[in-house]
């Protein structure tokens, strides 16, 4: 088992980059993130499909940061992996 904290400042690209990583391992689907490309697109944040595997709530989409932790589960090969995604915003850290 595998178990990964993603940290780090604002708008540094954790939701994006994690959620990237989810994809590469297989974790989600291509047609899950063509949906949420088309989604966030349609909001003028086409770049923000990646972060959106992770970012669920409505004002995080809204606003492109995360606001409280996310936690995705998968299996590759080898591992079982669990990623949590943690806000970077002062604001949001406890």
């Amino acid at each position: 088992h595998l178990n990964v904290v993603v940290i780090g400042h604002v708008d540094s690209g954790k939701s994006t980059a994690t959620g990237h990583l989810i994809y590469q391992c297989g974790g989600i689907d291509k047609r899950a993130i063509e949906k949420f490309e088309k989604e966030a697109a349609e909001l003028g944040k086409g770049s923000f499909k990646y972060a959106w595997v992770l970012d669920k709530l409505k004002a995080e989409r809204e606003r492109g940061i995360t606001i409280d932790i996310a936690l995705w589960k998968f299996e590759t090969p080898r591992y079982y992996v669990t990623v949590i995604d943690a806000p970077g915003h002062r604001d949001f850290i406890k």
